[in-house]
């Protein structure tokens, strides 16, 4: 058959292998890599749930899936063009996402007899066992070529073996035509300092892996992915958590103020502590503290004496931090809450996706508790949801949730880098001189019932704040009438912040049958799932919400043109049952998933083709 070099729109690679196999490094530099050249992408690392499985079963697989197109990309991809599946266990736990023309490239070395019973095959044909014997299968001993490669390298066979990734990225180079400047490059910057013994080997045994694929004949096709015609500008690979950490310290250039976070470390949000922590020299201060309670605790002190403060965590870490959040609420001092969603209950699905602490957030604290609460719906939007979290933060003198998810947080995306020019100036609402005539009053409020913020040290604006209930002129009140006041001029607050935010956006007709709704990040599947059935003859309208409490203004009007409203949420129904408590009057239709993973875009249009 003659060899064929194909241009294709996208395509989709899943890297799987054990948790030491390197495949998230490896699915990451072919992400960069296909970055730097110009692609569309999307990422979904899926790490395995327990810290350190035993090797060669299920439960440690690791993998990585990368798409990248010559248009822009909404997800990872439901299924994949190839598989690398590095042992047995891989080959077993992602055979179901490989197409029917899928390639499948194995390690042949690790498919003895027993790494094929430890992963559960039953014959000593895994292919036949598992139905994938019709895809391209690459059979490759990629352990014995990385060793032939590295034979005079002078490295220890451990050390060889680590490299047997990088034999199998310059397959993946070869078969998708991606150039190895940037791995080059990468691997350069990687070892010079402390290991520059490493820097030839894993040269050479990349090259070979690539030129191993251009020389055998199982290789049948290669396939090259046009840039994508993206608006001008810099662009750069990011993941969810770099871009919250990064608008975060956008948020404090543009305010004037310090950043401060005070966190503790938990899976997957812990990323974003780390990536603050780089920054000192941008008057970033990050405290690793011994408990969640310590980090919140530590943020409302920084809040107290004039810092931007942040804290971030996962849906456990929230539960820990709930008495605090009301006291953020209580004293209405600025906090910015990051909430970095995985599965649940209690410590659950650690390494895997959901969007289940929606009702945590909105409703998990004693008392008439509310706060503002805004979601992000890709990695490169985690940037501007965490500056305007900050920004409603510091101007609304309230505690902000951004609400994350794992998929988001550990997924990448190109990102268009900003200057900071295109961004706001933020107006903190520091108390004026003024205001200390006559006594500071310190629960006095404007026009959208948002107090002044007096720090330590102003002359004339001494005044408590703590958890128990106060008046206006910040005196200690039992006082049942000034109780109700209060309340609800902490909830007036929040409501009003609906006149500071975007009004929500319809893509497509603008009435209908079916409005097909979502949050956080579900944004890319819905979106590709409507896109896919327009181009089918179908017309579905879709409303993504980036402001959850409080909803956009328009939102009872957009909805009242439809007869459906379809929600789509990675959970049983909350936000469906949040928008109900609001908007009782529509029907409301729900699409869930509650697998720790992504919807698929099949599954969307499969929900909505039941309605239409």
């Amino acid at each position: 058959m003659q060899h064929k070099v194909i241009d294709a729109k996208d395509i989709v690679i899943r890297f799987a292998g054990d948790s030491g196999d390197g495949m998230q490094l490896t699915g990451t530099l072919f992400a960069n890599m296909s970055a730097v050249y110009g692609n569309g992408l999307s990422t979904f690392p899926d790490y395995p749930a327990e810290i350190r499985a035993p090797k060669g079963t299920i439960g440690g697989v690791s993998g990585f899936q990368v798409h990248i197109g010559n248009t822009k990309v909404n997800t990872p991809g439901d299924f994949c063009d190839m598989l690398v599946a590095m042992n047995p266990a891989a080959l077993k736990a992602n055979a179901k996402w490989a197409k029917r023309t899928a390639m499948i490239l194995v390690n042949e070395d690790a498919f003895d007899d027993a790494s094929m019973a430890k992963a559960g095959f039953k014959t000593d044909n895994p292919f036949e066992e598992l139905g994938i014997e019709d895809r391209t299968l690459l059979i490759a001993p990629i352990s014995k070529l990385t060793a032939d490669s590295l034979r005079d390298s002078g490295l220890d066979m451990a050390s060889i073996n680590k490299c047997r990734n990088m034999f199998t990225l310059g397959m993946a180079c070869y078969i998708y035509s991606r150039p190895l400047d940037y791995v080059f490059a990468y691997i350069k910057n990687k070892f010079s300092k402390k290991h520059p013994e490493m820097i030839v080997p894993n040269e050479k045994v990349l090259k070979d892996g690539f030129n191993y694929a251009a020389n055998i004949q199982a290789v049948p096709n290669t396939y090259t992915v046009a840039p994508a015609d993206l608006p001008k500008g810099t662009y750069r690979n990011i993941t969810g958590n770099q871009a919250t950490a990064w608008g975060l310290i956008a948020a404090a250039e543009k305010s004037g103020l310090e950043l401060y976070c005070g966190s503790y470390p938990i899976t997957p949000a812990t990323a974003i502590l780390e990536e603050l922590a780089l920054h000192k020299n941008l008057g970033v201060k990050t405290v690793q503290t011994e408990d969640e309670i310590a980090g919140i605790c530590s943020a409302i002190g920084a809040a107290f004496i004039g810092d931007l403060a942040v804290t971030t965590t996962s849906g456990p870490g929230i539960s820990l931090k709930s008495e605090a959040m009301g006291l953020a609420v209580m004293t209405e001092l600025p906090l910015v809450i990051v909430d970095v969603q995985r599965g649940g209950p209690c410590t659950g699905l650690p390494t895997k996706t959901e969007q289940s602490d929606l009702n945590q957030i909105l409703y998990g604290r004693n008392g008439e508790s509310p706060l503002v609460v805004i979601a992000a719906h890709s990695p490169a939007h985690c940037f501007d949801t965490a500056f305007m979290a900050s920004r409603i933060a510091l101007e609304h003198m309230v505690p902000v949730v951004m609400l994350s998810e794992g998929f988001l947080g550990n997924g990448s995306e190109p990102w268009k880098i900003p200057s900071m020019s295109e961004y706001p100036t933020i107006h903190p609402r520091f108390a004026k001189p003024e205001e200390a005539e006559g006594g500071f009053k310190p629960y006095k409020r404007d026009w959208n019932y948002v107090r002044s913020w007096a720090t330590p040290g102003m002359p004339g604006f001494e005044h408590r704040v703590g958890g128990l209930e106060k008046n206006h002129d910040g005196v200690l009140s039992t006082d049942p009438e000034n109780h109700e006041l209060m309340v609800k001029e902490r909830a007036l607050k929040v409501e009003k912040v609906a006149d500071f935010i975007p009004e929500l956006k319809v893509m497509g007709p603008k009435s209908g049958k079916t409005l097909v709704v979502g949050w956080g990040g579900t944004y890319g599947h819905i979106l590709s799932a409507v896109e896919e059935l327009k181009e089918m003859g179908t017309e579905v309208s879709f409303a993504h919400f980036d402001y959850i409490n409080p909803l956009p203004r328009n939102t009872e009007e957009v909805f009242s043109a439809f007869e459906n409203i379809l929600v789509c949420e990675l959970n049983s129904g909350q936000f469906a049952g949040y928008l109900r408590t609001k908007l009782p009057q529509f029907n409301f239709l729900q699409c869930n998933k509650i697998q720790g993973q992504t919807f698929l875009v099949d599954d969307i249009k499969k929900a909505i083709e039941g309605i239409n």
